[in-house]
C-alpha cells in the first residue's frame, strides 16, 4: 500500500475498518499519479526483453515502459526482483505493477488483471549449433532445461507427456539454462520464441532454435493486482494502443526482435 492511500485509509477513520483492502484501494491509478511515479517489478535477466548491460537496465520493456510512463505523465522506478517474488510481491503490495512478461493464462487470469498483449509468447526449443534436434518431436527422451515456476515449463511437462518423455531440469534463469547447454550438460532448453530467437540472432555460432514452436500460442501481457489495478490497467491500454497507432510499438519490436509484428488489439480467450 503506497503512503498516500495509508493516510488517505487513516482520515476516512474507524468506519474504514468495514472495508476490505480492495475497497480502500479503490483506484491505483490515483494513487500513482498523486506520487507522480510508478513503481514496476521485473527480473533483468530475460533477454531481449529484460536485461542488465554494465549495470544498466535496458530491454524491450524498459523502452516500452518508459513510453507508456510517458503517456500516463509520471515517472518509472525499476526494481530488478527474482521472478519467482514477482507475482507474490505484487499481491502483498510491495510494488504497483508487474513489468516482467507474464505469459497470459487463464488461471493466472483469475488472479491478476492482465494488460493487451505486449509481445509472443508461444513456446519453442534452442539447441546447440551442432544439435541433432531437425523437429520438436526429436526432445522425446532428452534432457531439456527450462525456467522454474513459469507457464513455459508446464508446457513443456505437458508436451514430454505427449511425445513419450523428457527428462525436465529447472532454472533460475534462462541465461543459467543456456551456460548448462553449451556445457553439454543439456540436450535443448524451452522458451518462449522471442527470447530464443533473440539468442540464436545473437550468438548465431553457438545456438539454433528447433522450427517449429512446439507450444499453443500465446502472448505476454503486464499484470496489475485485480480490483484496485483495473483503472491503471485501462489506463496502460490506452497508452499501448497509442503507441502502437504512432509506430513506436513496430520500431521497438524491430530494435529487440528483429522483426514487427501484429499483436491482439483485444485480449485474447483463455
Amino acid at each position: 500500500m503506497t503512503f498516500y492511500t495509508t493516510v488517505k485509509s487513516a482520515l476516512l477513520g474507524l468506519g474504514a475498518l468495514a472495508f476490505t483492502t480492495s475497497a480502500v484501494l479503490a483506484d491505483d491509478l490515483a494513487d500513482i499519479k498523486a506520487a507522480g511515479k510508478i513503481v514496476v517489478a521485473t527480473e533483468m535477466h530475460y533477454a531481449p526483453f529484460d536485461m542488465l548491460e554494465n549495470g544498466e537496465y535496458v530491454g524491450f520493456d524498459r523502452d516500452l515502459f518508459d513510453e507508456i510512463a510517458k503517456e500516463l505523465g509520471v515517472t518509472p522506478e525499476y526494481l530488478d526482483l527474482p521472478w519467482t517474488s514477482i507475482l507474490p510481491g505484487l499481491e502483498v503490495n510491495k510494488f504497483d505493477f508487474v513489468l516482467a512478461p507474464v505469459t497470459m493464462t487463464a488461471e493466472r487470469a483469475e488472479r491478476y488483471s492482465f494488460t493487451l498483449p505486449i509481445a509472443d509468447a508461444t513456446v519453442a526449443f534452442v539447441q546447440r549449433k551442432d544439435g541433432k534436434m531437425t523437429g520438436p518431436e526429436d526432445a522425446k527422451g532428452m534432457t531439456v532445461g527450462v525456467q522454474k515456476g513459469t507457464a513455459q515449463e508446464q508446457q513443456l511437462v505437458a508436451y514430454g507427456e505427449e511425445i513419450g518423455g523428457i527428462t525436465v531440469k529447472g532454472y533460475g534463469t534462462p541465461d543459467e539454462a543456456y551456460a548448462d547447454l553449451m556445457t553439454g550438460r543439456l540436450d535443448a532448453v524451452a522458451g518462449s520464441a522471442p527470447l530464443l530467437s533473440y539468442l540464436a540472432n545473437t550468438r548465431p555460432d553457438n545456438f539454433a532454435v528447433v522450427i517449429p514452436p512446439f507450444g499453443t500460442p500465446t502472448y505476454f501481457g503486464f499484470v496489475a493486482r485485480k480490483g484496485d489495478g483495473d483503472t491503471l490497467v485501462a489506463a496502460v491500454n490506452d497508452a499501448l494502443e497509442a503507441i502502437k497507432t504512432d509506430g513506436r510499438m513496430a520500431a521497438m519490436q524491430e530494435k529487440w526482435f528483429g522483426m514487427a509484428t501484429e499483436l491482439p488489439a483485444t485480449m485474447p480467450e483463455l
